[in-house]
């Protein structure tokens, strides 16, 4: 009252100077007040950790950039994701979830789904939201409410997947729409290198022109071949492609860091940069291994988290990133997030209960479904392996290289290689490595007298943390001594994603599946993009001593339209598996596909017909 009374008795001038005096030191605080920080997130697709050079890279010279960010940035070196493949790891991140809680377990929509992602909750906090690159992986259903998409320049012309140049446009375009709106921005820019297709590689490992060409190529002398595949000249080669595709992907990183300072806000920005899991070759990517998983995690704070140090101690996982980044930005967690903010690791101290993850894969891009679980310290890694019944063949993302294809080829005369493709295709129900003197995972240690303690261990922990996130797994899980018991349990899950994926009715409006009959067949169709175009389709059949012999009418699709490119008819009786490859014509190289099969001598009269869902490129 005394002020107002003050302010009354004042003539007017004097009022308006007060009014002006008074604004100018609201003005002036507001600028000496800190400003909400910043986000950049950048991920690369399909890098392992050891492709960058601060993680030990046995090929000199493949990641300056990154190595750059790495001297400014704190970073883990036992940081893992959660899933060895794209849409279901990119959903844990921004969900802080895991995927059999946040229904994110393969390569699909979920257009229900009720948990807040990373996009809602920035939004929430008045944060400018823009993505560049794997916009429909990154959100459980697409499209999602992002302010932005910085997929193609101010024209709307699209940005070449692998033009280096175009992420630093990209990152510029985004935080100048959040600057222009009067926002901190949250921008995330995935990189699609190093993902296939690589740097110069054609189809059957052909080396073509490739007009985006990184800042150094390399050569098949100057790689090293991981300890988990073999050496061969095949192998160096398309090593060499890849490892060109991660130096591409560091010009990349390069571009968008050019970007944030030409901004002037580097200060003021939290970058967080990781992969989103192994290199897509063979016991990598859609995998659960060591070298499936690791990544090479960063951050970079100025004035808030030190440079150039590395945390050898904590094990930090990738469904804890979420919560970490709301911790950090002073924001609230909600509630129902599995993941733990490592938050006090980024200031300098120490965090108990840091001394294992969690890895979980159920399913790849084309809906086969090979649940696994594994639990990882920094010494220790036990699989899980329900599918593994020594007829089920893995379907992984990486039978379509050139890589497998020779240790194919091999498996026929080489007794050693042969193992390893064994090993490839079927597995066992469990696995368990020493990270620290087998890291590449060769030698399972399941039956060793001298880890039974270990192993107890790993397995009561996975157990307590399957019932903690009540996990669908834990009823195979606790009777992986009953074959019986988890085959059920697979072919549930099987006939889960079958279901989810197959359409109400057939794209021609045909008669009901003859009922009596209805389980003859399932399908799984597995899409190779690279090196060459080619759908495989596994056709497990169960058919009744009675039907005897059956032919099945397997019928690759494509298009919009979904039209008829081919089709094939194979004899088969009793129960097993037929496997279909077909090629796909280079005119649907960047379209869907599906494939649809029936039961019987014509479609009239058909036993039973089933349609997957369409496949999308990788």
């Amino acid at each position: 009252m005394q002020v107002f009374m003050h302010i009354r008795s004042l003539t007017l001038s004097s009022f308006s100077g007060v009014i002006t005096a008074c604004l100018s030191v609201f003005l002036m605080a507001g600028t000496t007040m800190a400003a909400a920080t910043n986000l950049l997130i950048i991920t690369v697709d399909d890098m392992s950790c050891d492709s960058m050079g601060v993680y030990d890279c046995p090929v000199p010279d493949t990641t300056p950039r990154m190595d750059q960010l790495a001297a400014e940035s704190l970073r883990f070196n036992h940081a893992h994701v959660v899933v060895g493949n794209c849409m279901p790891s990119r959903n844990v991140m921004w969900s802080g979830r895991y995927p059999h809680s946040n229904g994110v377990e393969g390569f699909y929509q979920v257009p229900d789904a009720t948990h807040p992602h990373l996009v809602d909750l920035m939004k929430q906090a008045g944060y400018f939201t823009a993505i560049r690159g794997k916009v429909s992986h990154s959100t459980p259903y697409h499209p999602y409410h992002w302010d932005q998409i910085l997929d193609a320049d101010s024209n709307g012309k699209q940005f070449a997947l692998k033009d280096a140049k175009s992420y630093g446009k990209s990152a510029a375009m985004g935080i100048a729409a959040a600057q222009e709106a009067g926002q901190p921005f949250c921008v995330m820019i995935n990189v699609s290198d190093p993902h296939k297709p690589f740097y110069a590689q054609g189809r059957n490992g052909t080396v073509v022109d490739d007009p985006h060409v990184p800042s150094r190529v390399f050569t098949a002398e100057d790689v090293s071949v991981p300890g988990f595949l073999f050496e061969d000249p095949d192998v160096r080669q398309e090593l060499a492609h890849y490892y060109s595709s991660v130096r591409r992907a560091d010009d990349c990183v390069g571009e968008v860091l050019d970007a944030l300072d030409a901004s002037g806000l580097g200060d003021e920005t939290l970058v967080v940069f990781l992969s989103d899991h192994g290199m897509p070759l063979p016991f990598a990517k859609t995998q659960v291994y060591h070298h499936s998983s690791r990544t090479p995690l960063m951050f970079r704070w100025p004035g808030k988290v030190a440079e150039n140090t590395v945390d050898t101690k904590h094990m930090v996982s990738a469904v804890d990133l979420l919560p970490t980044i709301l911790d950090a930005l002073k924001l609230s967690v909600p509630d129902g997030v599995q993941g733990k903010s490592f938050l006090p690791i980024l200031e300098g101290e120490e965090q108990a209960q840091r001394d294992f993850v969690i890895k979980e894969y159920n399913e790849n891009s084309g809906k086969s479904r090979d649940p696994m679980r594994a639990i990882q310290t920094q010494n220790l890694l036990y699989i899980f392996n329900p599918w593994s019944n020594g007829e089920r063949v893995f379907a992984t993302a990486t039978s379509g290289t050139q890589t497998y294809k020779k240790m194919k080829q091999l498996a026929e005369t080489d007794p050693q290689i042969r193992e390893r493709h064994e090993v490839y295709l079927h597995r066992k129900p469990e696995e368990l490595y020493d990270i620290v003197s087998d890291p590449d995972c060769l030698h399972n240690l399941i039956d060793s007298p001298a880890h039974t303690a270990d192993l107890d261990f790993l397995r009561t922990t996975l157990d307590q943390w399957m019932v903690e996130t009540d996990d669908h797994c834990l009823i195979a899980f606790r009777n992986r001594d009953d074959p019986e018991a988890m085959e059920n349990y697979v072919i549930q899950k099987e006939a889960e994603a079958a279901q989810r994926g197959r359409k109400k009715k057939d794209q021609n409006g045909s008669s009901k599946t003859n009922q009596k009959y209805k389980n003859l067949i399932s399908m799984q169709i597995v899409r190779s993009d690279t090196p060459e175009l080619q759908a495989t389709v596994q056709i497990k059949h169960k058919i009744p001593k009675q039907l005897g012999e059956q032919k099945l009418h397997v019928t690759l699709k494509g298009g919009r339209d979904q039209k008829r490119v081919e089709r094939k008819v194979v004899s088969v009786a009793g129960t097993g598996t037929e496997t279909v490859e077909f090629a796909i014509p280079e005119s649907l190289k960047d379209d869907v596909i599906s494939c649809a099969v029936f039961v019987g001598e014509d479609f009239q009269h058909n036993l039973q017909h089933i349609q997957s869902s369409q496949v999308s490129p990788e």
